[in-house]
């Protein structure tokens, strides 16, 4: 018999559900029912959701300035949150936990209106606004790369590190393989919608200008854009390199352990992944995010010297076919840049996680669980 209900409540994008699936699977595995609390944009990255049900809550992005439209989303936001009310009422959630994204305001509002404990999970090192609007009325903060010693919820925020899917854990321990010189180099690029558009086109014309000999032993999988996927297909075989293209790949987690070098958004998902696997990358922040928060992300993996981290403003085709050439012929160094990658991953960030969220769920406060107590 399960131990109770927790909800997890998620944005519709893969950098708020992974580490939510994470959690569930944990969850699910000390005897709690899981139910997820998402918008319908998420159905692409659901089918995976150990959920024993999904509900889509009513909700909406707060932007722009025209009253008109601020006014529908809030309604819409509203009524978001009676549909939340009505659902904990009838289900008596232990714990409502939220992991960023405007979907997530209805439901973490409804539960604490409704003195259900909650739980949000940042993680990123700046933290969203969803999550800020929410940080003043949850019961505890759990960061990815959010501190835990300093600002207004220092008492509340415990530094678990961001959960990891169990396909990255599974990846997690894999020795790094290192190209032989004058074998293949596997190159993986990727970073979501976000960063897609971009890679397209200066990955392509970076790789024009490799040498003859080290395009030939190029093997690339690269994230593209639905949109961009036939044009960036097409470069690619224009030049007889070996490629594999597509918006979206499930075994990601795979192709990152198999890469022997990485170009790739900040993304806290992206970043925590990388790490945990233990992968050479060159780290681009999205240069349009409101909080910059790619670049706080990465900025811990390139301190240890498990990734380098460049502006896109200052990555040009010659200067990506530079470093890729360089990283092409040096196996050593990427060698010692993966294991420094992985010296500052945290593949425990899931059962510390769980930890917490048990401890929540059974009105254990923060402070204790600090001092090292366990429910």
């Amino acid at each position: 018999m399960a131990k109770g209900i927790i909800f997890l409540a998620a944005g519709g994008t893969g950098g708020h559900l992974f580490p939510a699936q994470a959690l569930a699977h944990e969850l699910i595995a000390r005897d709690w029912e899981v139910h997820l609390a998402t918008d319908d944009r998420a159905e692409r990255f659901t089918g995976a959701f150990p959920a024993k049900a999904i509900h889509v809550v009513r909700s909406a992005t707060i932007g722009g300035r025209n009253p008109v439209s601020l006014a529908r989303t809030f309604w819409t936001l509203w009524q978001g949150n009676l549909d939340s009310r009505k659902l904990f009422r009838a289900m008596k959630p232990k714990l409502v936990a939220g992991f960023g994204g405007y979907p997530t305001l209805p439901p973490l509002y409804a539960a604490t209106s409704l003195q259900i404990p909650t739980l949000i999970h940042e993680q990123n090192a700046v933290m969203g606004r969803a999550n800020k609007a929410l940080a003043a009325r949850v019961t505890a903060i759990a960061g990815g790369f959010l501190p835990d010693n300093g600002g207004p919820f220092a008492q509340k925020t415990v530094l678990t590190g961001n959960p990891v899917r169990p396909e990255v854990l599974a990846e997690v321990g894999k020795t790094y393989e290192p190209a032989q010189v004058s074998g293949p180099f596997r190159f993986l690029v990727f970073g979501g919608s976000q960063g897609a558009q971009y890679f397209s086109a200066a990955v392509p014309a970076a790789i024009e200008l490799l040498s003859r000999e080290n395009r030939a032993r190029l093997v690339v999988t690269q994230q593209a854009r639905p949109e961009d996927e036939a044009k960036v297909r097409a470069a690619y075989d224009a030049l007889g390199i070996k490629a594999e293209v597509a918006p979206f790949f499930k075994d990601m987690p795979r192709r990152i352990a198999e890469a022997h070098f990485a170009l790739s958004r900040s993304g806290a998902s992206t970043v925590s992944e990388i790490a945990a696997i233990g992968r050479p990358a060159v780290l681009v922040p999205f240069p349009h995010a409101l909080d910059h928060d790619q670049a706080a992300n990465a900025a811990a993996l390139a301190a240890a010297g498990g990734a380098e981290v460049i502006k896109q403003s200052e990555l040009s085709p010659e200067r990506i076919a530079s470093i890729l050439a360089n990283a092409m012929n040096e196996p050593d160094r990427l060698a010692m840049t993966a294991e420094k990658a992985r010296s500052t991953g945290k593949p425990e960030a899931t059962r510390l996680l769980a930890d917490l969220a048990e401890a929540i769920a059974t009105g254990q406060s923060v402070e204790k669980f600090k001092k090292g107590v366990r429910p």
